[in-house]
């Protein structure tokens, strides 16, 4: 089957966006299928106001739809709700496609974090977008209750998994002289809320890797914290199994696919109970949830890390790109703009 993956987030982004679907082609041709990807590599692009490291593509629908066209999708996957996504949704509509899309961040909470855009105005606009499709997949079976609360037709959990062969508890480690060590990583951006991590009283040092438009302000904030920059692969999973506590200080992720990274690499999770960890890590033995940030890192401390790695192993990129498979609907042999032969097996998917 022929399943063509349209995002406006790609490399050279570092992202659990990005992550998520480079792990899911991954599983896909391992199933036997051909994936492309449309994406603003190789497209006349600029940068994103505020997310510099975020290209947009400047092409219109006519160039979108001849790049369709040249792969000749039996599936459409919509990714992500930028300038490509809706592009895209505008050619699937006109020919009666069928199409899939997924809801990997909070959005609107993202926007109102940083301009006081009422959330109504920009949920009304993603519920135009996700509801023209046949499934909206989200990450966790909270935020598809949340979705379906707020008027999204369709919602489907598409879970994440992680790679455990890469992130695991043994294998190299990072230089350290105090005890403990609390990390954080991701995008330092206001809507993560990393100061609320990083202004709490914690005995030991505090470890942070990511960039960002907060990066300045908060490392001239806090000059004793340690600052590692943008780190991936082996690195990365050398600086997970380094710390003593993952600390995931956002109200607003969908998901948390570091969570679950760290949680592989045998280092317990520390955030708030909301959606996000009260999947990824509930009442496991993964972490601590707790209203109080600062009771979660010291009592996460506590966790045996062997029962933190367990529970990571319950996350697994194969089962997550089931559930993808399954939520496709082909498109039909005598849809406009179609012009292959459908699988002599039916949709082909599974």
């Amino acid at each position: 089957m022929k399943i063509l993956i349209v995002t406006d987030a790609w490399e050279p982004q570092v992202n659990g966006v990005v992550r998520t679907l480079k792990m899911t082609v991954r599983e896909l041709q391992r199933l036997g299928h051909e994936v492309e990807l449309l994406s603003p590599q190789g497209l006349r692009s600029m940068p994103c106001p505020s997310y510099p490291e975020i290209e947009l593509a400047l092409v219109g629908r006519g160039e979108v739809a001849r790049r369709i066209d040249a792969f000749a999708p039996d599936c459409l996957h919509i990714a992500t709700e930028g300038p490509l996504g809706w592009l895209a949704r505008s050619v699937a509509l006109r020919r009666g496609w069928p199409f899939t899309t997924a809801y990997h961040s909070r959005f609107p909470e993202y926007v109102h974090a940083r301009i006081r855009l009422p959330l109504a105005w920009s949920y009304a606009v993603l519920r135009r977008f996700h509801n023209a499709g046949v499934a909206t997949l989200a990450p966790t079976a909270a935020i598809v209750d949340d979705l379906r609360a707020r008027g999204f037709t369709k919602p489907r959990w598409w879970s994440r998994g992680v790679d455990l062969e890469m992130f695991r508890p043994d294998g190299a480690r990072v230089e350290r002289d105090t005890q403990p060590v609390f990390l954080y990583v991701g995008r330092l951006a206001v809507e993560k809320q990393v100061e609320a991590f990083l202004s709490l009283d914690l005995p030991g040092e505090k470890w942070v890797a990511g960039e960002g438009p907060e990066r300045a302000k908060l490392q001239a904030r806090y000059p004793n914290v340690r600052w590692f920059g943008v780190l991936g692969g082996p690195e990365l999973a050398a600086l997970y199994r380094s710390a003593d506590v993952k600390v995931f200080p956002s109200l607003t992720d969908t998901f948390g696919l570091v969570m679950v990274e760290a949680m592989a690499c045998g280092t317990p999770v520390a955030a708030f109970p909301v959606p996000g960890p009260i999947d990824v890590v509930g009442q496991s033995a993964g972490g601590v949830l707790d209203t109080d940030l600062r009771a979660a890192c010291l009592r996460a401390l506590e966790l045996p890390r062997d029962a933190v790695r367990a529970h990571a192993e319950t996350f697994t990129w194969e089962r997550a790109t089931q559930q993808f498979v399954e939520a496709m609907q082909p498109i039909p042999a005598m849809a406009p703009g179609r012009a292959v032969t459908p699988s002599p097996s039916g949709t082909g998917l599974g």
